[in-house]
């Protein structure tokens, strides 16, 4: 019995009658629990994705398995999104020895980058836009080297059989999605790069949703490292096209070479984890500042009652919002590569901080823009603030396998359609553009600065929840930028707070503060909270806050979960 998407709502005409009646095709409209035997569940932000990683939990796959059956598909069907061309973070339980682990696939910059790598000739600092497109800003590929090293570990299939489902899409053809579409008619710009022009328009026009479209260049691409591992993309033909690819590039040609690409390795790193309440939240470390962010502002919110002020409350909306810039403040001055810096991982959760620092809150009125604070173990005057955070591309998929593992697991390109940058049918990040511009101001080097092998920070936050029994109970993720933090602290306490469903904390509606404006969700019952909250203090935004939440939860009677309703995901248990 499988598990529908809970929560459409007045989304649901949005996804288009296509695309609903291919995601109806893989959906029974049962409850979102399953029956005690089975025991296996994919959220996922596409139905071929989903349906790959269902298809391999049925065939006695692992959660692992699943995920990269998954992976290689949504760089099919939601390229814009994530692919083989970029990196990501991922959080592994394993039910037998109670091990929680954590994957590091995040891009790194060429060996030959330094802190001026966005520096114009003229010596001002480029843009985010001008930087993003082209070679200059894409880092090495993590992605394929985080998932072999994950499936050594923990795959129970063998490797090449779980790029199968994505090579028989790509060849036979995928029908473009209204999400995918939308993605291309918004991103004109890639008609400038010759390769990504020629496989996203059609005589001149983007595709359009209801469209078929093959991929041979991809499904040959995959073929070859289905083959030959992680080594036949990292070394050879792929490599050498990546590295000419990014040299050659008609705007901001960087500096990524072959070497670049044989030296990169991924790493399993300890996750950082901290209790909340009754519950144990585990997320991922540096050079992600994803999960230490959301740990930080729900211990600063653990002394307020936040059930008791209950969901889209004006007194919820307020707290959260400043413990959120108390964490946001630290993450601007603290977190980067910890390989590259030295990082009070252990101070910024430390319990007796975030409690002086918790202080601050104030009921009955904003602070306003907070400063960083001193955390055990740190040099405040080490580094400078880091104010810029782009990106809002990424996906993120959630998974519980038969035997109780479990993935958590958040990928990305950096924004839609990363560089422009296409090669053998997949496209590359500009995960660059993460690092700070400035490598110092007034004098102090920014922690998040250019270096040479360095990783950008980032705010993918996989997460993963245990009960006051010690069992697993939460998988869960989102893309969405540096918003993603916000996004995913929301739908923790929703779950725990409030003890929704996975499907009503995903779709619950959206309040973000990265130390700054309080922005709410456009067409949601938040924006009533805006005068309200002015007269606190707060300086307030209404936008689209679009997430894109997969979360599987584990109960006594079976699992359940959610997929967000602003995108395209949806639930399939077996």
């Amino acid at each position: 019995m499988a598990a529908r998407r809970t929560g459409m709502g007045r989304r649901a005409g949005k996804i288009g009658a296509l695309f609903v009646a291919l995601a109806a095709a893989y959906l029974y409209t049962s409850s979102t629990s399953l029956k005690a035997a089975d025991q296996a569940m994919i959220a996922a932000a596409n139905p071929h994705a989903a349906r790959a990683g269902s298809d391999i939990l049925k065939a006695g796959g692992s959660a692992i398995d699943a995920a990269i059956a998954a992976q290689m598909v949504l760089g099919l069907v939601e390229p814009q999104s994530s692919g083989i061309g970029g990196g990501g973070f991922l959080l592994h339980y394993n039910v037998t020895s109670g091990a929680i682990e954590s994957f590091d696939g995040r891009e790194t910059a060429p060996a030959s980058a330094s802190g001026d790598l966005f520096r114009k000739a003229d010596g001002s600092l480029m843009s985010w836009p001008e930087a993003a497109s082209g070679g200059l800003s894409v880092g090495v590929p993590g992605l394929l080297r985080m998932l072999e090293l994950a499936h050594r570990k923990h795959g129970r299939l063998p490797w090449a059989r779980l790029f199968e489902p994505a090579i028989q899409l790509a060849e036979e053809g995928f029908i473009v999605s209204p999400r995918m579409a939308e993605s291309i008619a918004g991103n004109a710009d890639l008609a400038d790069f010759p390769a990504a022009r020629d496989y996203f328009f059609a005589d001149g026009a983007p595709l359009k949703a209801g469209v078929r479209r093959d991929n041979a260049a991809y499904a040959a691409t995959l073929r070859t490292i289905a083959a030959g591992g992680a080594d036949a993309f990292y070394y050879g033909e792929i490599a050498d096209d990546i590295a000419a690819a990014v040299q050659a590039a008609t705007r901001n040609p960087g500096a990524l070479t072959a070497a670049d690409m044989e030296m990169y390795e991924a790493h399993q790193r300890p996750p950082v984890c901290a209790p909340y309440r009754v519950y144990m939240v585990c997320g991922m470390g540096p050079p992600s500042s994803g999960g230490l962010t959301t740990l930080q502002i729900l211990g600063l919110i653990e002394r307020f009652d936040i059930a008791g002020l209950g969901a889209n409350s004006l007194g919820a909306v307020h707290i959260i919002s400043e413990a959120s810039r108390l964490a946001f403040a630290d993450r601007a001055l603290f977190m980067a590569d910890s390989d590259f810096v030295a990082m009070p991982v252990a101070g910024l959760i430390d319990r007796a901080y975030l409690a002086e620092r918790s202080a601050l809150i104030r009921r009955d009125a904003s602070m306003g823009k907070a400063e960083a604070g001193a955390p055990p173990g740190s040099n405040r005057r080490a580094y400078a603030m880091q104010a810029r955070a782009h990106g809002q591309s990424t996906s993120h998929l959630s998974v519980v396998d038969g035997a109780g593992n479990a993935v958590s697991f958040t990928t990305s390109i950096e924004r839609g359609f990363g560089s422009r940058l296409m090669v053998r049918g997949f496209l590359l990040n500009n995960q660059l553009t993460d690092f700070s511009f400035e490598a110092e101001q007034d004098g102090e080097p920014v922690a998040n600065r250019v270096e040479g092998g360095k990783r950008p920070r980032s705010s993918m936050a996989p997460a993963l929840v245990f009960g006051p029994d010690g069992n697993l109970l939460l998988a869960i993720g989102s893309p969405g930028g540096s918003r993603i933090i916000a996004y995913v602290t929301l739908a923790l306490i929703a779950s725990l707070d409030w003890q929704m469903t996975p499907g009503d904390a995903v779709s619950l509606p959206h309040h973000v503060n990265r130390n700054g404006a309080t922005e709410l969700e456009a067409e949601s019952n938040l924006e009533a909270l805006a005068p309200a909250l002015e007269a606190l203090g707060h300086e307030v935004k209404i936008r689209a806050l679009v997430s894109g939440l997969h979360a599987v939860r584990i109960n006594a009677d079976g699992l359940a979960g959610g997929a967000d309703p602003r995108r395209e995901g949806v639930v399939l248990g077996n």
